[in-house]
């Protein structure tokens, strides 16, 4: 009972300006990720209260042209006011249990099917995987298997990942360490809009 998280949470997504515009406009909608490597499995991507880092990402995108990412020819965000609804929390102790065990149930999948695991691989500057092939099928095996028992699908998808190098040396902190959200129901967004600018005759609430 103690499980459920605020009704309203801001997320914001990198991605060309034609797109924030086209989406600010109706004209079309964010697609799922649908990549074996995604952090957090299938689903749309959100950075939590986190404008800045969606921007750096969609900069990124463009100057490296990430390959299976949208190409993005002006860097922009937008942001989206999100229910997480029935959201498999990756803050909170129980669903880490959850976690664990889809592993178990995973690794024992693999290991009767003979195959080998896939792994979480092409680390950072700072030691963190930048492709979760390993998590992503984790995930993907929990959905799957509350699926199979008929058990009420997670709409949402929340953890905090340390990224970079140490913010300074033996430092706790991390230079990209961040909240993602992966929501799987897209009825989970209720709206989109344009990030506005702070005004600075006046304090930040």
């Amino acid at each position: 009972m103690y499980s459920s998280l605020p009704t309203f949470v801001i997320g914001f997504h990198g991605c060309d300006k034609e797109v924030q515009q086209n989406i600010l406009l109706d004209k079309e909608s964010l697609s799922p990720s649908q990549n074996d490597y995604d952090w957090l499995g299938s689903g749309i991507y959100f950075w939590e209260n986190n404008p800045t880092r969606a921007l750096e990402y969609a900069k990124e995108i463009k100057r490296k042209k990430v390959a299976h990412s949208a190409p993005i020819e002006i860097p922009a965000v937008i942001g989206a006011i999100i229910d997480l609804g029935n959201c498999f929390n990756l803050f909170d102790s129980r669903y880490i249990e959850i976690l664990n065990a889809g592993y178990e149930l995973f690794m024992k999948t693999v290991e009767a099917a003979g195959r080998t695991p896939p792994e979480n691989r092409l680390r950072d500057k700072g030691g963190h995987p930048l492709m979760r092939k390993l998590d992503c099928a984790v995930i993907e095996t929990i959905h799957a298997h509350r699926k199979s028992e008929k058990e009420i699908p997670f709409d949402s998808v929340r953890a905090v990942f340390t990224e970079g190098e140490e913010l300074y040396k033996t430092s706790g902190f991390n230079t990209k360490t961040h909240i993602h959200l992966c929501i799987r129901n897209p009825n989970c967004i209720k709206g989109y809009f344009h990030p506005r600018k702070l005004d600075p005759s006046f304090p930040n609430p």
